[in-house]
């Protein structure tokens, strides 16, 4: 078996270098890190904690890594919803799990992302909401060198399943709903996600579909799913827009306030079903998704894979409904 010194003794470092280097320290000059991990990779040298685990078969270990950039303004609600599920399978498949936001990755290149999470015994990945922008994740995934489970990304090979709800389907339902229930609609304001990504694109789709069918002008708008800017856009296009569709519950709450301060009112439809969304205290259609058991269902396909069952994509159910304040306050 290789150890670490042999990695040590092909790279022409100390040992303690290469600790630094699979723990990804960053007072390694570059030189010096391409060196060791070059000798890694030649070498295939399995950090001894992993390989322990692997030699007990105990090897479950799961990395969740979460996206939270698009939601800094708030709790977020969601990504608590998402972990709580997750640990609560965790616990039922007795499996152990570690919490990494992706944004911990960004100035890392696709090898070292891999030896940080081989070296925390991570031989799993659940995946939440995974953005364009993280490239070594598409590549993680890509080279199936761990089991993984996306959740919101439509990707899926051998060993990697997907779980979300059909965003096209629901994007269509709740905004034909909001416009059939007012009498002339023929502008609407659609502030999306952000551009280029998996669900950004199908509801998209979707909105051009209900245009043609319901023949109006379609303003489409990136607002990345922050509520600032979806406040800016509204007050942009706001007062000439007969319907505002946002992609977001916290997108649709930036839009009504904007609404408010011009003084003017356009009907306002959100996505996700979050609580705080009924303390507006302004009853809006919104498409209600149930992140906990999204969560779950992850770490059931997650427990699939691991049982040898090649990947596999799975929906899960979703409700159009009205958020109102009397649906959220604690009773």
């Amino acid at each position: 078996m290789v150890s670490i010194n042999d990695v040590a003794k092909k790279a022409g470092v100390a040992k303690s270098t290469v600790s630094k280097v699979l723990n990804n320290y960053s007072l390694v000059s570059e030189e010096t890190r391409l060196k060791v991990e070059k000798a890694v990779e030649e070498l295939g040298y399995v950090p001894n904690s992993v390989a322990v685990s692997l030699s007990k078969k105990v090897f479950n270990r799961v990395g969740l890594i979460v996206d939270i950039r698009h939601n800094s303004q708030f709790v977020d609600e969601i990504s608590m919803q998402y972990l709580t599920g997750a640990f609560e399978k965790a616990k039922e498949y007795q499996i152990e799990v570690v919490t990494f936001f992706s944004s911990q990755f960004d100035e890392m290149n696709y090898k070292q992302v891999t030896a940080y999470l081989k070296s925390q015994r991570i031989n799993c990945l659940i995946i939440y909401n995974l953005s364009i922008e993280n490239k070594n994740l598409y590549k993680i995934i890509e080279k199936q060198e761990f089991n993984c489970v996306l959740v919101d990304s439509p990707i899926t090979n051998d060993r990697t399943s997907s779980v979300s709800l059909d965003h096209f389907s629901a994007q269509y339902e709740v905004a034909k709903k909001t416009l059939e229930e007012n009498i002339y609609i023929d502008r609407v304001l659609y502030i999306a996600g952000g551009a280029g990504g998996y669900i950004t694109n199908r509801r998209l789709d979707a909105m051009r579909k209900l245009q043609e069918e319901l023949d109006f002008e379609l303003i489409v708008e990136y607002g990345d799913f922050n509520e600032y800017k979806a406040r800016e856009i509204t007050f942009k296009n706001g007062e000439k827009s007969n319907a505002i569709v946002c992609a977001s519950d916290l997108m649709a709450i930036g839009a009504v306030f904007a609404l408010i301060e011009m003084d003017i009112y356009r009907p306002v439809c959100g996505f996700d079903g979050i609580r705080l969304m009924g303390y507006t205290k302004i009853a809006m259609n919104t498409v209600k998704q149930n992140f906990n058991l999204k969560s779950k269902q992850a770490f059931d396909e997650l427990k699939k894979l691991l049982d040898g069952e090649k990947g596999q994509h799975t929906e899960i159910p979703y409700e159009v409904c009205k958020i109102d304040y009397m649906d959220v306050i604690q009773k």
